[in-house]
């Protein structure tokens, strides 16, 4: 019952909410369903539960305020009374096929096509969990739901959308594919990772970047990595980066890192990598990256001073 409580009302709420532009805060709904609960546990009643097929009629029948809830509350109050027995005739069929009806009207075809025409991922998963409520039952399906939303999440962190930073007219960058090889600078290749770093996804972000380095043209001098997607990094994600900056330094390639946030930067300190990498290949910003390495090459490609005689 918990389960298919916390679960059924925050989605029902929320999606009327959407429905009608209203604001919605799932800790106050589930905070009164508490109390309601507390108060039917009191009072022995049947548990409550934010019902996506009571909304619907309260909803369809022009209910927009607590007065509905009222007004039903009354009308029940009056069947309980007066009307129990007269009711007690009435075939379970009706009461199934209002509920059916109910039901059928809660299925967004428009909106499924829309989710199958963008998230085919996020379509796949709603359509096994219709289908195992249906079949099955109401809590494997929620229970479903969870893990397939997990599953797609984690692929999602797997294959995020990497992408290079190039310079624009003006000196904006925007980003680019992977595969355009862009560079932010002739020599500096500035690389946006798209989701944490973490054991799932290390090796990818390594085999990405070291690729980078054998086909880049002209050949990279730094490499940047843009952090503001990385919420946050595991241990073998640090593990990645400190191998690789290793492996850059056998190719002469320079790492520097921008956009870090405190608490990302408090995980680098912690895990060295700070030390590692170098107090000053650290940015604010990615602009702040491409203006070190810009001064960096101006002096680097200078002509040396003459010698005095």
């Amino acid at each position: 019952m918990v389960v298919v409580i916390l679960a059924q009302s925050a989605a029902t709420s929320s999606a009327y909410a959407m429905r009608y532009g209203d604001s919605f805060d799932e800790n106050v709904d589930l905070i009164g369903l508490g109390l309601a609960n507390l108060g039917a546990g009191v009072s022995g009643t049947f548990v409550v539960n934010g019902s996506p097929t009571k909304t619907e009629m309260v909803d369809s029948a022009g209910g927009r305020s607590q007065i509905s809830q009222l007004t039903a509350g009354l009308i029940v109050a009056v069947v309980l009374v007066f009307l129990t027995v007269p009711l007690s005739y009435m075939p379970n069929a009706v009461l199934s096929a209002v509920v059916f009806l109910i039901g059928v009207r809660l299925i967004d075809v428009g909106g499924m096509r829309e989710v199958l025409r963008l998230r085919p991922g996020e379509f796949v998963v709603a359509a096994i969990t219709a289908a195992v409520v249906v079949a099955v039952g109401v809590e494997q399906g929620i229970i479903l739901a969870m893990i397939l939303s997990i599953i797609e999440h984690i692929d999602h962190s797997y294959h995020p959308r990497d992408t290079l930073l190039v310079g624009r007219a003006g000196g904006r960058l925007h980003p680019t594919p992977l595969v355009d090889g862009g560079q932010a600078a002739p020599g500096l290749a500035v690389y946006r990772f798209g989701a944490s770093l973490y054991y799932a996804n290390a090796s990818r972000f390594t085999e990405e970047l070291l690729e980078l380095i054998e086909t880049a043209d002209p050949k990279l001098r730094w490499l940047g990595i843009s952090a503001s997607s990385v919420a946050d990094v595991d241990f073998s994600g640090a593990d990645s980066i400190a191998k690789l900056v290793d492996e850059l330094a056998r190719n002469g390639v320079t790492l520097a890192i921008s956009d870090l946030d405190p608490a990302q930067r408090a995980q680098l300190d912690a895990y060295g990598l700070t030390a590692k990498i170098g107090e000053d290949r650290i940015f604010d910003t990615a602009a702040d990256l491409v203006a070190a390495y810009a001064a960096f090459a101006a002096a680097d490609d200078a002509p040396p001073a003459p010698a005095s005689g």
